[in-house]
C-alpha cells in the first residue's frame, strides 16, 4: 500500500507499522512545507506594506533614494527566510506544540534586524530606516499569527486522530509506562502516539502481552528493533532500575543515523520549562528544580496589573454591566447580584460576586438534584439544571455572570488568573495535595477555564490548578487571558 492511499486516519491505523510510519512522514514534510510557504507570503506581504506605509505609491525620496526597492525587497525576504532556516525554524522537533516555536523565529528574526542595521551603519548604505522597522515589525508578528493558526488547524487535526504525529516507543519500568502513557493521550493535540513498549525481560511473557492497549514489543535488549518494527521514530525512556546511565548512553549511540530521537522522561511531572535549569556536574547532566515563588516583585507587579486592568474593565463595562441588571431584574425576582462565599489565598474566606444566573432558592432545590450530578470530585454540575433562569443561560454562554468577579480583583480577594476560587465545603475535604490551590489568590480565569471548565473532570481541574500554582508567571497569565477569549467565544463547557 503506498503512502497515498492512507488519506484518512482508519486507513493509517489499518496500515502496517511501516506504511502508517510512512505516511506520517508524508504528512510532516507537508506541513513543514505548508510553513515554510507561509512564511514566504507573509514575508512577502510584509515587506510590500512597509514600503507603501513608508512610501505610498511615489517614488522614494532623500537620502537613499537611488537605491532600488525592487532589489532589496526580494533580497530582504530572502535573507530573511535563510535566517530562520539556518536557526532551525522548521524543525519539526519544535513546530506544533510549546512555545520554542515562536522563540526561534522571533530570535532569529530580531537577530537579522540586528545584523542589517549593524550592517547598513558600516557600509553606509542609505536604505530607509522606517522601511526596515516596518518590514520587521510586520514580519514578526504575521509569522506569529500565521504560525499560531497553522498550529491550532494541526491540532484540530490531531485531536481527530489526522495530522501528523511522532511515532513514540516507550521504554521503562509497567508503572512509569502506563503512567507515561496516560501523560501523553491526556493531551492528544501535542502529537504522540504511542506505539509499542519495551520492558524489563523478568516482566516478559512467553506469550504476547498488552500494557492496557499497549502492546508490549520487546525487552531492553532490542530497543532499535523494535522502534524499526513499530515504525517508531521516537524513543521515550521512563523511569527503571534497569536503565542505567551506561545502558542509556549505548542506546543512543545506537540510535546514532537512524532517524530516531531519544527523549527522557523524568519522573518529576508538571513542572515547567523556566524552573528547570540543566548543569553539568561531573559530566553527569544534573537536572534543577526551583522551588516555586510565591512572593517577592514579580508577585507585587501581578498585583499591581490585576488592580490597574480591573479599574479600568469596570469603568469600561458600566453599560454592559446596567444592561445585564435590567435584563436579571426583569426575567425574575430577587437580587441581581448573588453572593457566595468562597475560599482565597491562605485560606481567608471572603464574598465572590457574580450576576445571579438561578432561581432564589437555589441552594434549598440543590438537595434534590445531587442523583442528577454530571461531574465527579466535590462540585456539582449539570449541564441542563432547571435552576438556572432564562437570562442566566445566556449569561453562563458567555460568561457574562463573572463579570462583577472584576470588583473582587479590585479589592485584593482574586487575581484576574489563577484558580478556581473554592467553596468552604469543598475545602474542608481537601487532603494536602489539593490545599496548595490556597497558596495564590483565585481567578476570574484559569488553565481550568481554557482547557474545557465544566467538561473536565474534577481530577483534571484539579492537576491544572496545581500546575498553575506551581509555575505561573506574567507570560503565562497573558497566555491564559488570550486564551480565554477564544474560549468564551467557543463556548466550550459553559453551562
Amino acid at each position: 500500500m503506498s503512502s497515498a492511499t492512507l488519506s484518512s486516519p482508519a486507513a493509517v491505523q489499518a496500515a502496517g507499522p511501516q506504511a502508517r510510519a510512512e505516511s506520517l512522514r508524508v504528512r510532516q514534510r507537508a506541513y513543514v512545507r505548508a510553513i515554510f510557504v507561509l512564511d514566504t507570503v507573509v514575508l512577502v506581504l510584509a515587506v510590500l506594506g512597509a514600503y507603501l506605509i513608508r512610501f505610498g505609491t511615489s517614488e522614494p525620496r532623500g537620502r537613499g533614494s537611488d537605491i532600488s526597492y525592487l532589489i532589496v525587497g526580494p533580497a530582504l525576504v530572502l535573507v530573511w527566510l535563510l535566517s530562520l532556516k539556518l536557526l532551525h525554524c522548521y524543525d519539526d522537533r519544535v513546530l506544533g506544540y510549546g512555545a520554542d516555536e515562536y522563540r526561534r523565529v522571533t530570535s532569529a528574526s530580531l537577530r537579522l534586524a540586528a545584523t542589517v542595521a549593524i550592517t547598513g551603519y558600516i557600509a553606509d548604505v542609505g536604505v530607509a530606516r522606517g522601511f526596515l522597522a516596518l518590514s520587521f515589525a510586520l514580519g514578526i508578528a504575521g509569522m506569529l499569527v500565521a504560525r499560531f493558526a497553522a498550529r491550532k488547524r494541526l491540532h484540530r487535526a490531531r485531536s481527530r486522530g489526522a495530522g501528523w504525529s511522532r511515532q513514540v516507543l516507550v521504554v521503562g519500568d509497567t508503572a512509569h509506562v502506563l503512567e507515561l502513557v496516560h501523560t501523553l493521550r491526556r493531551e492528544p493535540y501535542a502529537g504522540y502516539q504511542v506505539v509499542g513498549a519495551c520492558i524489563p525481560d523478568a516482566l516478559l511473557a512467553p506469550v504476547p502481552q498488552r500494557l492496557g492497549d499497549v502492546p508490549v514489543v520487546g525487552s531492553f535488549r532490542g530497543i532499535p528493533d523494535a522502534a524499526a518494527a513499530t515504525g517508531a521514530d521516537t524513543v521515550a525512556v521512563t523511569a527503571s532500575g534497569e536503565l542505567t546511565a551506561t545502558r542509556l548512553r549505548r542506546l543512543g549511540w545506537q540510535l546514532e543515523g537512524t532517524g530516531i530521537d531519544l527523549v527522557l522522561a523524568p519522573a518529576l511531572t508538571d513542572v515547567a520549562g523556566p524552573r528547570i535549569h540543566t548543569r553539568p556536574v561531573a559530566g553527569l547532566p544534573l537536572i534543577h528544580v526551583e522551588a516555586p515563588e510565591f512572593r517577592g516583585a514579580r508577585k507585587f507587579v501581578k498585583g499591581l496589573v490585576d488592580r490597574s486592568f480591573s479599574l479600568i474593565a469596570l469603568t469600561l463595562a458600566l453599560p454592559v454591566l446596567a444592561v445585564i441588571a435590567l435584563a436579571i431584574k426583569l426575567d425574575s425576582r430577587g437580587p441581581v447580584i448573588f453572593k457566595q462565599v468562597r475560599v482565597g489565598q491562605g485560606g481567608k474566606e471572603f464574598g465572590v460576586y457574580k450576576f445571579r444566573t438561578m432561581v432564589v432558592n437555589a441552594d434549598a432545590l440543590l438537595a434534590q438534584l445531587a442523583a442528577s450530578n454530571e461531574t465527579d470530585g466535590l462540585m456539582f454540575k449539570m449541564r441542563d439544571d432547571p435552576r438556572v433562569t432564562r437570562t442566566g443561560r445566556f449569561l453562563r454562554k458567555w460568561s457574562l455572570d463573572e463579570l462583577p468577579q472584576l470588583a473582587n480583583v479590585l479589592f485584593g480577594h482574586m487575581s484576574l488568573v489563577g484558580p478556581r476560587p473554592p467553596l468552604p465545603s469543598e475545602v474542608a475535604r481537601y487532603d494536602g495535595d489539593v490545599a496548595r490551590r490556597l497558596l495564590v489568590k483565585p481567578g476570574m480565569t484559569g488553565l481550568w477555564q481554557v482547557s474545557g471548565r465544566s467538561d473536565l473532570t474534577w481530577e483534571d481541574g484539579i492537576r491544572l490548578d496545581l500546575y498553575y500554582v506551581e509555575n505561573w508567571s506574567l507570560a503565562a497569565d497573558l497566555t491564559i487571558l488570550w486564551k480565554t477569549f477564544g474560549a468564551v467565544v467557543n463556548s466550550r463547557g459553559a453551562y
